[in-house]
């Protein structure tokens, strides 16, 4: 049975049966993985949308998929990575063939990382390890803030060396390699020396060692004793260690000093916060990846990328959450004004609260059909002027901001550009009814 040529008159059929954008947005980048056992196993991209297929179209994909077959089928969805979350590599030694598991997620590559201001450093000496590793900058301390990217980079890492330089790589987080340990020598209790051997090998008979929130070491004494002897095993080898922490050595208090001088030894990196301009590419990529570039303006990407300012996973989060909020509203154009409302409860309080002159200057450029950036830009156009002002004034007026802190988010303007921004718009309300109803639906707009 071709599968390929099943699943396409299948998505022909469904295609008819749903409105455009659920189509879009649910069903055209799913492949028909594999038939079998009157199994049928679909690869989804996103989670939100393995959510989807589950609850709300399984009824009807099955029941269109027994038309198209002739036979009957029970449905799993999964992601790429659960299909093929561990990378296993054929490594020759000694005349015979080893199955190495890495634990690497195959997704995470240096082709997918966007590169940014914030982050070029960290992925230019990433790639570098990646190239030579165990040779430079060994080992290489990794920290940075939940959400920023230290996981993918190290992953591409590995990912790099398992496919170009063919060496047994191991992935794990801290959390694994302590309870790997605390499993052996409660074994050890019982004289069961095999198993001390067994994770010796695991840790030690490799060449690159990839450690993940190292962090959560802090607590486990024995366990510092044990990384210790494995760290000076791999490093007296020359083999490459990477090491990943949500903060610098200097803040890992609980860590031992003998530990902290030998993170020391190579190079600490840092990734910063994502500049807007890489939140934006990064939005756009993850909604050209779901082919989904013309169903999101500029304004809704502009006001996810000015909410998400230290989170990259949330910038996904955010996204599903307007195409699920649209879907539900019967296949709704996503706008500003639908994306706001799908996300007021999305976006925490106190991010909320820090954007508001992000929100103002969201809903503003909206309304006059311009862009975000042309409000913080010292184009002097009336197109553009205009609106910057009322922005201003909505910002002053009604958020109450500083003129100072106004004048930086727009653009590095003085304080006297604003308070003139905002004294004309007065005396444009005060003369006119009209524009005075245009500016409160524009203040209705503020969650």
């Amino acid at each position: 049975m071709n599968t390929e040529k099943i699943w396409e008159n299948f998505l022909e059929v469904i295609k008819t049966k749903i409105s455009k954008i659920s189509f879009d947005t649910w069903f055209a980048n799913t492949i028909l993985y594999e038939l079998k056992d009157n199994k049928a196993i679909v690869i989804v991209k996103m989670h939100m949308q393995k959510k989807q297929l589950q609850e709300n179209y399984n009824d009807l994909i099955e029941e269109v998929f027994t038309e198209i077959s002739g036979s009957n089928f029970k449905f799993e969805y999964l992601l790429e990575e659960e299909i093929e979350d561990n990378i296993k590599i054929d490594i020759e030694e000694n005349d015979n063939e080893d199955i190495i598991e890495t634990n690497l997620n195959s997704k995470y590559t240096f082709d997918n990382f966007i590169v940014g201001e914030s982050n070029k450093f960290a992925q230019s000496t990433a790639l570098a390890v990646a190239e030579n590793p165990g040779q430079m900058y060994n080992p290489l301390f990794i920290y940075a803030n939940s959400g920023l990217g230290k996981t993918h980079l190290m992953h591409a890492i590995g990912n790099y060396i398992v496919k170009n330089k063919h060496k047994r790589v191991l992935y794990v987080t801290c959390e694994k390699f302590v309870e790997d340990f605390i499993g052996v020598t409660r074994k050890k209790q019982n004289n069961n020396f095999d198993n001390v051997e067994m994770f010796k090998k695991k840790y030690r008979d490799i060449d690159v060692l990839i450690i993940d929130d190292i962090q959560y070491l802090g607590n486990a004494n024995q366990t510092q004793q044990e990384f210790f002897n494995t760290f000076n095993d791999l490093y007296g080898n020359n083999k490459q260690i990477i090491i990943s922490s949500d903060r610098s050595p200097e803040d890992l208090k609980l860590l031992e000093d003998r530990l902290l001088t030998r993170f020391n030894w190579g190079l600490t990196i840092t990734i910063g916060s994502p500049e807007f301009e890489l939140r934006m590419n990064i939005i756009d990529k993850k909604i050209e990846s779901n082919m989904l570039s013309n169903e999101f303006p500029r304004d809704v990407k502009e006001y996810i990328a000015s909410n998400c300012t230290s989170d990259i996973r949330k910038l996904e989060g955010a996204i599903n959450r307007v195409l699920a909020y649209a879907t539900m509203l019967n296949g709704s154009n996503i706008t500003l004004p639908l994306a706001i409302e799908a996300l007021q409860d999305f976006f925490s309080k106190s991010i909320i609260a820090k954007n508001k002159i992000d929100q103002v200057q969201q809903i503003v450029a909206h309304y006059y059909n311009i862009n975000v950036e042309d409000l913080k830009s010292k184009k002097r156009v009336s197109t553009i002027a205009f609106p910057r002002q009322v922005a201003m004034y909505i910002c002053r007026i009604i958020l109450e901001e500083s003129l100072t802190k106004i004048g930086i988010e727009f653009g590095g303007k003085d304080h006297t550009t604003v308070m003139h921004s905002v004294d004309k718009i007065k005396k444009e309300i005060e003369k006119d009814n009209q524009f005075e109803l245009e500016i409160q639906k524009l203040i209705n707009q503020i969650k």
